[in-house]
């Protein structure tokens, strides 16, 4: 019998959880400084501990993920402390499509995925010099937020580069995205695509809480000039959101035509969970600023499911639970290949 293992971080309790509840057992890839927390869940059958995630790479790590028939399950913080690099070399089964991370990660890959999807995204700069609006600038990579700033022109954009050296969250090799910055309600669709039965269902719809943007609504303007805040974009948690009807046909386009383009530029395509992420601006129109490429941390809200999901499964079914019936189905008709690479 196959086991689901994931890495200590992110959205690792809800993945094991799920897994648990279609009769597998669970592995759980964690840090010596959070196996103490972990271990305060039953759900979870096994502990690989480490010092730094990186240590997926030895061996030792690699025949104990073999001998327990582990199928991985990525999320953000593979992506973030493993690296794509590494990710495309590790000789574990991996759910999903493993080259698509690729995409994620790099800017200029993930434009082109969205644009051969057909979906409006905002306008990008080629340099900081061709800046002439307000645009965000974004790091390479799955960083929650970490290394995102706004600049109006290139003199903003220089002193926020020469800003975030100095404090060590940027360093000379780092390449930013520039786009024009859209106004709007964020909002973050979360999917997951079946190859097994050729379709794609909306598992539930979040928004972000960021700091400190978030908050700074909450200080008078005469007050942010006076002590010059700047806004920071760093992820901390997330609420649940539910969309107008009408607007759930487009959400469903949007999701199928990104299905898609992604079997046609990285074969075989997007099976499993992603999540297109992007704004509503002040037309209602929705355009999209990022796609991640496998479960995303907002999918947390939904551990016993979303209203989307109810629609589909019924009660109790979230995204780690989903994929695992996946898998589950896939041993089952002994199509389990379609599922990994």
């Amino acid at each position: 019998m196959n086991s689901i293992a994931t890495l200590g971080s992110h959205c690792s309790l809800q993945v094991l959880k799920g897994a648990k509840e279609e009769g597998f057992n669970t592995v759980l890839v964690t840090k010596s400084s959070r196996e103490k927390f972990y271990r305060r869940y039953d759900f979870i059958d096994e502990y690989i501990v480490v010092e730094d995630f990186q240590e997926i790479m030895n061996d030792d790590i690699k025949d104990k993920l073999s001998e327990t028939d582990s199928i991985l399950i990525p999320h953000g913080t593979l992506i973030s402390e493993v690296g794509i690099e590494k990710i495309e070399k590790l000789d574990v089964p991996i759910f999903g499509n493993r080259h698509i991370l690729r995409w994620e990660a790099d800017r200029n890959l993930k434009t082109q995925l969205m644009q051969k999807s057909g979906v409006s995204i905002p306008k990008t700069f080629n340099s900081p010099e061709e800046i002439d609006c307000l645009t965000i600038s974004k790091l390479s990579g799955a960083r929650g937020g970490s290394g995102y700033f706004l600049a109006k022109n290139s003199e903003d954009y220089y002193s926020y580069v020469e800003k975030f050296k100095k404090q060590g969250l940027m360093t000379d090799d780092d390449e930013l995205q520039i786009q024009e910055y859209i106004v709007g309600v964020p909002v973050y669709f979360q999917y997951f695509y079946s190859p097994l039965k050729n379709e794609l269902e909306l598992f539930g719809i979040d928004k972000r809480y960021e700091t400190n943007v978030d908050g700074l609504g909450r200080i008078p303007s005469t007050d942010q000039n006076e002590i010059k805040l700047s806004p920071t974009y760093i992820v901390i948690g997330n609420f649940p959101l539910v969309l107008r009807e009408s607007l759930l046909v487009e959400v469903y386009d949007i999701g199928e035509n990104f299905v898609t383009a992604s079997r046609e530029l990285v074969p075989p395509g997007m099976p499993g969970p992603f999540c297109m992420e992007g704004v509503y601006d002040s037309n209602g129109k929705f355009i999209a600023f990022e796609f991640s490429a496998r479960i995303v941390a907002g999918t947390n809200i939904f551990t016993t499911g979303s209203p989307y999901s109810y629609l589909t499964h019924g009660a109790n079914m979230s995204m780690g639970r989903r994929i695992a019936l996946e898998i589950k189905t896939g041993i089952k008709n002994q199509t389990l290949d379609k599922l990994l690479t």
